[in-house]
């Protein structure tokens, strides 16, 4: 017998004990709007600030968010403000992680409640994230274009999303040393205890990447190389094959088609149009997201495969390299 969902839904959000986690630093007007799309719709709300200047610690406060400061002296990752923020909830059904800047969408939480009840295997559902202003500037809208996951059982998930706390708790939380790509690690690990993460169709969070100038999503995308290097360099041997795909394709890309096409040329004039294979990539890709889309992915696969370098070369000397900020 089909389900009535509408029925399905006020039993969930009736029973379901959701918390929320949000994190954030100098957000301004950007973590009220967050933390008033969560009033009243999740049991407890927890504010962690990672050394802001700015009031949002005063704001969140009067907004009614439990604030959990984070001890800076100890560096700073998202993973770890996360971790801060579970480590003081009493056990709920689910968590909502977000963004502090970030808005959740009114309709969202249901949504998720009826994703989980429609996938029994869920430990994340997230859903459609949008920027606030893709109008603004072309990374603005690149960055809305790449929120746009396909709907369905997905691999990973971003920074908003709703899990279930006991599954996130026996996986042990959030890789406090990542620098970056801890969500999709953790789903990783998720997937390894039985979880399943689900994309749905709705509409979840508006996110104001305010990326405005081209070094902004230049570091941006340098983070992400990181990111690629670090996952495959623990994950890269094991079955899932950890974003070794995203490593080769920066380092075949960022470092050994410029390399080749430098070698072709210098062994013979002819072999400067080895270069052509570049915008030829951008037409092929602009098929998806148009010129701009095409032109700004083969652009950043040298951002990116400068991030794999870093990576690289940190791991060979014993360091860690510290936080890669684009805002």
């Amino acid at each position: 017998m089909a389900l009535d969902w509408q029925q399905v839904k006020g039993c969930l959000m009736q029973n379901a004990v959701i918390d929320a986690v949000v994190i954030g630093r100098n957000e301004g007007a950007r973590l009220g709007a967050c933390l008033q799309s969560l009033q009243g719709r999740v049991r407890h709300l927890v504010y962690v600030d990672s050394g802001s200047t700015d009031g949002s610690v005063a704001a969140a406060c009067v907004l009614g968010a439990e604030v959990v400061a984070l001890d800076m002296r100890l560096g700073f990752t998202a993973a770890r403000a996360r971790n801060a923020g579970l480590a003081v909830l009493d056990a709920p059904e689910f968590v909502q992680f977000v963004d502090g800047d970030c808005e959740v969408q009114p309709g969202w939480l249901d949504a998720a409640l009826v994703g989980f009840a429609e996938h029994p295997a869920a430990v994340v559902v997230c859903g459609r994230r949008r920027e606030r202003y893709p109008e603004a500037s072309v990374y603005n809208r690149l960055t809305d274009l790449e929120w746009d996951t396909p709907v369905g059982q997905a691999r990973a998930c971003g920074g908003d999303a709703l899990m279930r706390f006991a599954a996130v708790q026996a996986a042990g939380g959030y890789d406090a040393c990542l620098i970056a790509g801890e969500e999709p690690e953790l789903c990783l690990r998720l997937a390894r205890g039985g979880g399943e993460v689900w994309r749905i169709e709705a509409e979840m969070t508006l996110h104001d990447a305010n990326l405005l100038r081209f070094g902004s999503w230049w570091r941006r995308m340098v983070r992400a190389g990181h990111a690629f290097a670090e996952g495959a360099a623990r994950y890269g041997a094991t079955p899932e094959r950890h974003w070794v795909v995203e490593v080769r394709r920066a380092v075949l890309w960022g470092i050994a088609l410029p390399l080749a096409v430098i070698l072709a040329g210098l062994l013979h004039p002819l072999g400067w149009l080895l270069a052509l294979i570049y915008p030829v990539q951008v037409l092929r890709l602009a098929r998806r997201g148009g010129l701009a889309w095409g032109f700004f992915t083969v652009v950043g696969k040298f951002a990116e495969a400068r991030g794999v370098l870093s990576y690289w070369v940190n791991r060979k000397r014993g360091r860690r390299r510290g936080l890669i900020e684009y805002k």
